[in-house]
């Protein structure tokens, strides 16, 4: 096992399965920007792995290799058994058979950030959403209108839809569209890019009670990215926390939430707003100082040490690897809290 190898707790085989991942984009002048630096991770056949992080973490840019969107620098991304940087290689190799890139494509779906930009404004409801239909050849004349109609109504939109054009929306509605698009393609990993991020706070509860209870009927997986940690808790069964394209903290999301372990996941979860007012005025808040540092230029050892109230002399020197760690002494533990790893030379 690699040392940022963080897997579920689970003998089944993973879905989805990252592998020292490392994308890098080159710079004038022969500098590298290293945007995802050495990430592994496992994702369940129906469960939601939520990943969070500041802007500039690299978490989009991990959510973007896993979709083949950008091609990797360095390690691996292998879904439901198949090597996915092998993808323009199909057919029998030996004993091995390779399926077609579009076969592994239309399994992984993408719902994107900005549901103003992510639909063509050229296009109709029942082009936009049957596109994936004509595409992997899943359904053509009547039977894709009834498969559009089928997926709208997955998602609370009536047949009304059909003919009318993304700006006659609003960007709740819109990312329902996004949502039903990526549903056509009937896959087993939907990758939710920031998914609510630009809608208002009352549509955001609206789309993720949404995407729960998709996942709860159809049985997909979610990798859900988002810089909003109380969003990720409220979808996610397990979260993963980036910084500066690393993994800092994984764990089961309420053990997480619960009892933080790593300094920057415990200023991300005292950030998390309290319903009750009495709390909200009591509660300690862990401000982060200072700005995320360029990865172009990272510091050396562990990269949050200029940011992090307790670090010392070991930490500018020596970069951390993630390792599981135990429950905290006095704690009782519930189920996920040993299944927690951390990038912390003082974590215990």
């Amino acid at each position: 096992m690699t040392a940022n190898a963080v897997l579920e707790p689970t003998g089944a085989a993973p879905l989805l399965s990252l592998r020292d991942l490392e994308v890098a984009f080159p710079l004038a002048g022969g500098d590298r920007l290293q945007a995802v630096d050495r990430v592994s991770l496992e994702l369940q056949r129906g469960r939601t792995l939520g990943l969070v992080g500041e802007s500039g973490c690299g978490k989009s840019t991990l959510g973007r290799a896993v979709a083949q969107l950008i091609r990797p620098t360095g390690g691996s991304v292998h879904f439901e058994g198949h090597d996915l940087s092998a993808m323009w290689r199909h057919g029998w190799f030996g004993d091995r058979f390779v399926p077609h890139p579009a076969q592994l494509r239309q399994r992984i779906q993408m719902v994107f950030q900005d549901p103003y930009s992510s639909l063509n404004p050229r296009m109709t409801v029942r082009d936009l959403v049957g596109e994936p239909l004509r595409g992997f050849g899943l359904a053509r004349g009547q039977a894709a209108v009834a498969e559009v109609q089928r997926r709208l109504a997955q998602v609370g939109l009536d047949n009304n839809a059909l003919h009318r054009y993304p700006h006659e929306f609003s960007g709740g509605q819109r990312q329902r569209i996004g949502i039903a698009r990526a549903l056509a393609a009937a896959p087993a990993l939907i990758i939710c890019d920031e998914p609510t991020s630009a809608l208002d706070v009352s549509v955001r509860a609206q789309v993720l009670n949404l995407l729960r209870s998709l996942q709860d009927e159809q049985g997909f997986s979610y990798l859900f990215i988002a810089h909003d940690l109380s969003a990720v808790r409220y979808v996610a069964h397990r979260i993963a926390v980036m910084y500066l394209g690393r993994l800092v903290e994984v764990g089961e999301a309420e053990a997480l939430c619960r009892q933080p372990r790593h300094p920057y996941t415990r200023a991300l979860v005292s950030a998390i707003p309290e319903v009750d007012p009495d709390l909200e005025k009591v509660r300690r808040r862990l401000p982060l100082h200072g700005e995320l540092p360029s990865p172009v230029n990272p510091p050396s050892g562990c990269a949050f040490h200029t940011r992090c109230p307790q670090v010392q002399d070991r930490c500018l020197a020596e970069a951390p690897l993630l390792r599981q760690v135990a429950v905290a002494e006095g704690v009782s533990p519930e189920e996920g809290d040993d299944d927690t790893w951390v990038a912390c030379h003082f974590v215990d």
